[in-house]
C-alpha cells in the first residue's frame, strides 16, 4: 500500500528545517487550499536539500500525510473533553450488503466498546488502530463504519483509517487486528524499553514507510543529552524478519489491552 501512517512520529523523513517551513505553512490561512501540485512541489524541493542525498527521495503523499497529521492534531487540542451520550447506529452501505457474510444485530461483548459507535469530542478517549490487510501494517482507525458476524462466529469490522478516504476502507478482524492505539516514547520512557519486548516500530523503506510489529533484540545504553535518547536499539521485524538498528524516536510502546 506505501501509505506513510497518519497519527504517529515518522522519525527520519523530514530534516528539522523543513518541519519549521511546513510548520509556516499550516499556520497560514490558506491552508485548506493546499492540492497534490502543492505537495509535489514541496517533496520536489525538500529532495534537493543536502541532507537527503543518497536517502529515498520523498514522495508527495509523504508531505501531503504530514499536514493531514497536524490537521488531525490541532483538532484534538482544540476539542473539548467532554464526551457525548449520543449513539450512531450502523448502517451498512449497498456495497456491504452483496458481502456473502451474514451481519448481526448486536456487537461481540468482547469488542461493543469498539463498536458501539459512541461519539467524542476528543479524539483521545477513544483512539484505536487496525491491522491492514493489504500490507500487513498498523494504522490508526478513524471510525468504525459497521460490522457483520462471520460463519465462523468471529466479528470483523469496517474501518476507516486516519487520513484516509472510502477507498481506502477495510474489513478486519476485530479479535486479531484490532488494538488500542500505540504511543510514541519520549526520551525520559527509554528505560521502560527492555530486551524481548514487544513493540510498533517504523519501517522506512524505498517503497514503503509504515509501522509494523517488531520485537527487541538488544539494547546499546548511550548518555542522554540536550538532544534526547542516544540510545539504539537492535530490533527484528516480526513481519519480514528483517533487523534494523532504530533510535527511540521509531519505537512506539503497545498499549495496555
Amino acid at each position: 500500500m506505501g501509505r506513510v501512517r497518519p497519527g504517529k512520529k515518522e522519525g527520519s523523513c523530514f530534516r528539522n528545517s523543513e518541519i519549521e517551513q511546513m510548520e509556516k505553512i499550516f499556520a497560514k490561512p490558506v491552508k485548506q487550499s493546499l492540492n497534490q501540485s502543492f505537495y509535489e512541489n514541496l517533496a520536489k524541493k525538500f529532495n534537493l536539500n543536502s541532507g537527503h542525498s543518497g536517502k529515498a527521495a520523498l514522495q508527495w503523499d509523504q508531505v501531503k500525510n504530514w499536514f493531514e497529521c497536524r490537521r488531525f492534531e490541532q483538532e484534538r487540542k482544540t476539542s473539548s473533553p467532554t464526551v457525548s451520550t449520543e449513539k450512531e447506529e450502523f448502517v451498512p452501505s449497498s456495497d456491504d450488503q452483496s458481502n456473502s457474510a451474514p451481519e448481526s444485530s448486536s456487537a461481540p461483548e468482547s469488542s461493543s466498546n469498539v463498536l458501539k459507535g459512541e461519539k467524542t469530542q476528543d479524539a483521545s478517549l477513544f483512539e484505536f488502530e487496525a491491522r491492514s490487510t493489504k500490507d500487513g501494517a498498523w494504522y490508526d482507525v478513524e471510525t468504525f463504519l459497521t460490522y457483520r458476524k462471520l460463519h465462523s462466529g468471529e466479528y470483523e469490522g469496517r474501518v476507516r483509517f486516519v487520513g484516509y478516504g472510502a477507498e481506502e476502507d477495510e474489513w478486519v478482524n476485530i479479535k486479531t487486528a484490532v488494538r488500542k492505539r500505540s504511543l510514541p516514547l519520549e526520551p525520559s520512557e527509554c528505560r521502560k524499553v527492555t530486551v524481548g519486548d514487544l513493540v510498533l516500530c517504523f519501517q522506512e523503506r524505498r517503497d514503503h514507510a509504515t509501522y509494523y510489529d517488531a520485537h527487541i533484540l538488544q539494547i546499546q545504553r548511550r548518555a542522554h543529552d540536550i538532544r534526547g535518547c542516544r540510545c539504539i536499539f537492535l530490533i527484528r521485524y516480526d513481519h519480514d524478519k528483517a533487523e534494523e538498528r532504530v533510535p527511540l524516536r521509531r519505537v512506539c510502546r503497545r498499549a495496555p489491552y
